[in-house]
């Protein structure tokens, strides 16, 4: 390929998948603090833009893109690209769905694990000098149900560890789902009311669409158990944040874990501070191994589709 194809890299990826770019011949710039405005000034020289998801890849930024064949995101989510105003133009889109699966289900996993056996609590006490043995009685995931809803790459590998560790696995998409991956882990699909109504642990595992806004909001988690637990790691606007604030205070709920918010970072503290609650700031994909696959993969990616 000649050198005059140029790609700006607007957020920090692993050097791996710069490398690969370079080897082809193109010209790369890296400018992982770009702004907004200053991306829309200089769009306009590049034939590709590789982003994470603090970068907005609008309409605006696409129409300055005189030359943009291309916008890979090095991750899964898409909510930051304006889908639609790409297709008009012409532009293709890609991202790495298979990168980060593993790094995210091992968290979700931690998470479980967390709310389970009040890690984080337990953690901060001990360097506070207090011994909090007799509050601290937890509960085994061993014998209890999982909820997960949407059983793609993530969350079927969620299923496995889970099942791994004893659970029965209850699930919802709205696909019917291959036999084969719910007989591997002797799960059950079902409608979302009865994974609401029996699971012990609900994880959600679903992308941010005009659809799933919300999608647990105050009459969805009425529906849920009683003393439930619910985790967060794919969006935050899934989740109904000042209804999952009200059915924690009133009991209804017994603990989340959040990985992703409605805002981010947050703005709105109250519900980060319940005691009930362990958070982490959007870490799902954050490992050294997710990392790598995913700038290698969006390279590879890329460089396909520029050589069509």
């Amino acid at each position: 390929m000649s050198s005059t194809v140029r790609i700006l890299v607007c957020d920090p990826i692993h050097p791996d998948g710069v490398e690969l770019l370079k080897n082809e011949g193109f010209s790369v710039d890296l400018k992982p603090d770009i702004s907004h405005e200053e991306l829309r000034e200089a769009v306009g020289g590049y034939d590709a833009l590789i982003v994470r998801g603090r970068t907005k890849v609008d309409r605006e930024i696409l129409e300055a893109g005189r030359r943009l064949k291309v916008v890979g995101r090095a991750g899964v989510g898409l909510d930051n690209i304006d889908l639609g105003a790409a297709k008009e133009m012409g532009i293709t889109v890609l991202n790495t769905p298979e990168a980060s699966t593993e790094a995210v289900a091992e968290l979700v996993v931690g998470l479980m694990l967390s709310l389970a056996r009040r890690i984080p609590y337990a953690d901060t006490a001990m360097k506070e000098g207090r011994w909090v043995k007799k509050e601290l009685m937890g509960w085994e995931l061993r014998g209890k149900t999982l909820g997960i809803i949407g059983f793609g790459r993530i969350g079927r590998r969620v299923s496995e560890v889970a099942y791994a560790l004893g659970m029965r696995i209850l699930t919802y998409d709205v696909i019917e789902l291959p036999a084969e991956a719910l007989r591997k882990v002797e799960a059950r699909q079902v409608p979302l009311e009865e994974v609401l109504r029996e699971s012990d642990v609900i994880t959600l595992h679903v992308p941010l669409l005009p659809q799933t806004y919300h999608m647990i909001d105050e009459e969805k988690i009425s529906m849920m158990k009683d003393g439930a637990y619910i985790i967060n790691a794919s969006r935050g606007g899934v989740i109904d944040e000042k209804a999952l604030l009200k059915a924690l205070r009133d009991g209804k709920l017994a603990g989340a874990a959040l990985d992703v918010y409605e805002v981010e970072p947050p703005t709105n503290l109250e519900l980060l501070r319940m005691p009930n609650v362990v958070c982490t700031p959007h870490i799902g994909a954050q490992t050294e191994e997710a990392q790598r696959q995913a700038s290698v993969q969006i390279a590879q990616k890329i460089i396909r589709e520029l050589k069509k």
